[in-house]
């Protein structure tokens, strides 16, 4: 059954495994069949920013939300380095979130080209706290997700030609 005649609408996005412990390996694709509704086989190659670790990417389909599903099930396990993007949808924008270890979850709004969108409230609350250039420059650089991206993208790179797996949410 396909989500394109739903009500919700239809998106796309892709979830990227940055690292996996090869242990965890089973439990990040069922995680991520519990979230889309659909058996979920990845083909994990080897990490070379983290030897030891595994790495996998997927592209999936199904409703708006569906990434927030996707990283709350990658969430149980903090050693894992992931991304999961989600599309904007008519209605809906897109979203982008990057996990890892030492830092977290970050979250941001994407425009339709993938830039990360920063909303007028918060740029209001960012100009009226700021102490000076640097604090400014500081607050801008977390909106941006900065710090993931400076921690993620070794792990981005050693991905480049791997084998992507496509899934189609269900229901």
């Amino acid at each position: 059954m396909s989500t394109r005649g739903s009500d919700r609408g239809h998106t796309i996005g892709v979830v990227y495994v940055h690292s996996s412990p090869s242990a965890v390996c089973p439990h990040v694709e069922w995680a991520i069949s519990g979230a889309l509704g659909i058996r979920t086989e990845l083909r994990w190659t080897a990490q070379p920013a983290a030897p030891g670790q595994l790495r996998a990417e997927c592209n999936w389909s199904g409703e708006p939300g569906t990434g927030a599903r996707l990283v709350t099930a990658l969430r149980a396990w903090p050693m894992l380095r992931f991304e999961v993007t989600e599309d904007p949808s008519p209605g809906v924008d897109g979203q982008r979130f990057c996990h890892a270890p030492g830092l977290g979850l970050w979250r941001a709004c994407t425009s339709a080209n993938g830039d990360i969108m920063v909303s007028e409230d918060q740029l209001r609350t960012l100009a009226a706290n700021a102490k000076g250039p640097e604090a400014f420059g500081h607050r801008v650089d977390q909106l941006l997700g900065a710090a993931w991206d400076d921690a993620l993208e070794p792990f981005r790179r050693a991905g480049d030609g791997a084998p992507v797996t496509w899934l189609h949410r269900v229901g």
